[in-house]
């Protein structure tokens, strides 16, 4: 039975600033990671959200498997290992948040192939992964081997989620991403990232080149712009939230959160499935996604919402 809407990759701990007088005077440690953010959005949406990853025995880590039980995540699928969790201090700069990362030789970067488990195979309606779990140790192959193994029997979700200072190897990194976006059914990426992959290029023709790679659809999420979703048979956009924005961290993997909570509850899991959505459809996935994504964005840290609160929102003035 393939149920599950599993999200592979880091979870870590964001180091979020206490600020006074505009300066900043501690941190506030809080759960992390993109895969994580996207699995604890789909559990408050009332989907059945999986997290297949490693996690640390250290202290963070403990802390990590009790917010994830908390949140009624499904760990069948993680595996534990003494190495030590990986640590993510932010600060915002010019409006957009500033992460430095402590990372090497971190639990999430240690997942091997043959660690996971037939259950994400035999069970997975969705797979989604991407992020900072890419860029070192093992667990990018374990990633790439999940996408293959599943390829036309789940439905394959995709966020780069690109953060330039950690790449090392920027032409085996373009060169994975190449292999992502090619087996991947849909893919979530923001124009800040489309700068980076495709400088010189808008984010609609940077868009459409990982369109042409494969995937049923692409979607672009430009801030207070909007969002932007490409198929070969037209793009579609929505217009971003009206809130007063508080922190955006975490409002990508919201926003993909509700992406594939929509298509969860609508039947829609699969590329053939996004290749017939309706403009009506495209236009109601993409207001539930920005409206998961603009709740977000009003509250600090990566904090999304309940379905409950997504449903009053939708209702009220967008």
């Amino acid at each position: 039975m393939r149920a599950l809407l599993t999200c592979l990759g880091e979870s870590l701990i964001d180091f979020l600033p206490i600020e006074s007088d505009g300066r900043a005077t501690g941190f506030l440690m809080r759960p992390g990671g993109s895969p994580l953010n996207t699995a604890v959005g789909l559990a408050r949406l009332g989907a059945p959200a999986a997290f297949c990853g490693k996690i640390s025995r250290d202290f963070f880590g403990r802390f990590l498997r009790a917010y994830m039980r908390e949140e009624r995540l499904d760990l069948r699928l993680a595996v534990e290992t003494p190495a030590p969790t990986a640590l993510a201090f932010v600060a915002v700069e010019h409006g957009e948040p500033a992460f430095s990362f402590y990372g090497d030789g971190t639990a999430d970067s240690l997942l091997e192939t043959n660690e996971l488990s037939e259950a994400l195979f035999e069970e997975s309606r969705m797979l989604h992964a991407g992020s900072i779990s890419l860029l070192r140790g093992t667990t990018p192959q374990a990633a790439l081997s999940a996408f293959e193994r599943l390829k036309g029997k789940a439905l394959l979700s995709f966020d780069p989620n690109i953060r330039p200072v950690l790449v090392r190897d920027e032409a085996a990194y373009r060169g994975l991403l190449e292999r992502f976006f090619s087996l991947s059914d849909l893919v979530k990426i923001s124009a800040v990232d489309l700068r980076w992959l495709a400088p010189g290029q808008s984010a609609e023709q940077a868009a459409e080149g990982i369109l042409r790679r494969g995937p049923a659809a692409v979607v672009v999420t430009r801030g207070e712009r909007g969002a932007l979703l490409l198929r070969s048979d037209g793009a579609w956009t929505a217009l971003a939230r009206q809130v007063q924005v508080v922190d955006t961290v975490g409002a990508g993997d919201a926003f993909t959160s509700g992406l594939l909570a929509w298509l969860n509850d609508q039947g829609k899991a699969s590329a053939q499935a996004l290749k017939r959505l309706t403009g009506a459809e495209i236009g109601s996935l993409l207001r539930f996604a920005a409206a998961v994504a603009g709740l977000t964005c009003s509250r600090p840290g990566a904090d999304p919402p309940r379905r409950a609160e997504v449903e009053r929102a939708l209702a009220g003035p967008a």
